[in-house]
């Protein structure tokens, strides 16, 4: 017998308690998300609410009003929002997030049930891609019913953190209005949610519950959030790989002076 043994048992539970270490990160990574997004839509009412110059009210309004407006901001066409929408459900990123994420639990075994081999990566390839795809339909289609702009649009700020914190920020906002205000999403909160519910209660295994649908969200919310940062600093000008590739057309805005 050899000297050094491998214990089944060790393993397994070395395997969970990585997992759970993981999953104590993301769930604590969700309320520090929540808290910027809170301050950054408080922060403007505060400053609107602070109280006025004695010696002439009139010229602070006017001077106020202009900066809540973002003066650059040309809403998009429907056109637009269902190329994006298309993109964002269907398209390249998603194939490949797909890929990417069925082979994590494809290395994890989850969930066991579905075992090893081409079948057991098929059927992980499916079920991730379905959750992107309801993930993304459910954002667009909420969107749509609150009269949101889900689009990403890059920060005009510069800076590394400047630009991370808006980046972060926007995985919780979107546009409003004509004039393009940022709101607190319902729908962007919603939506990974409504992705992992789905596969949970659709075709995952009998013994899963809301409880796996929410850690599993937290990751969806998450990978939205990578998506945004990878937006705001890779560049995607016409000679970038990602125009040369045709995946320029991710989940952000048409860049001002092009057509949509």
């Amino acid at each position: 017998m050899p000297a050094e043994a491998i214990d089944p048992l060790t393993c397994k539970l070395d395997l969970r308690l990585t997992k759970e270490n993981l999953d104590m990160k993301v769930r604590g990574l969700m309320p520090l998300l929540l808290a910027i997004a809170g301050l950054t839509i408080l922060s403007p009412l505060a400053m609107a609410q602070s109280p006025a110059d004695s010696q002439d009210s009139s010229s602070t309004v006017a001077s106020t009003t202009p900066a809540q407006l973002d003066l650059a901001y040309v809403r998009p066409p429907q056109t637009t929002k269902l190329r994006n929408y298309a993109f964002d459900a269907f398209g390249p990123y998603p194939i490949v997030g797909a890929g990417l994420a069925a082979g994590i639990h494809q290395a994890y075994n989850a969930p066991p049930e579905w075992r090893q081999g081409a079948e057991g990566y098929g059927k992980r390839f499916g079920s991730d891609f379905g959750i992107a795809a309801v993930t993304m339909t459910t954002r667009y289609g909420l969107s749509e019913a609150f009269k949101e702009d889900a689009l990403y649009y890059r920060c005009e700020c510069k800076g590394v953190f400047p630009r991370l914190r808006h980046a972060v920020i926007s995985t919780l906002t979107a546009r409003r209005g004509e004039d393009g205000h940022r709101v607190f999403s319902f729908p962007a909160l919603v939506a990974p949610y409504a992705g992992t519910m789905t596969a949970v209660y659709g075709w995952y295994p009998g013994r899963y519950d809301y409880k796996d649908a929410f850690r599993m969200g937290n990751y969806s919310f998450l990978w939205y959030a990578g998506g945004n940062i990878a937006l705001e600093f890779l560049y995607s000008g016409p000679h970038s790989w990602r125009s040369r590739m045709h995946m320029n057309n991710r989940h952000g805005a048409p860049d001002p002076g092009t057509n949509p």
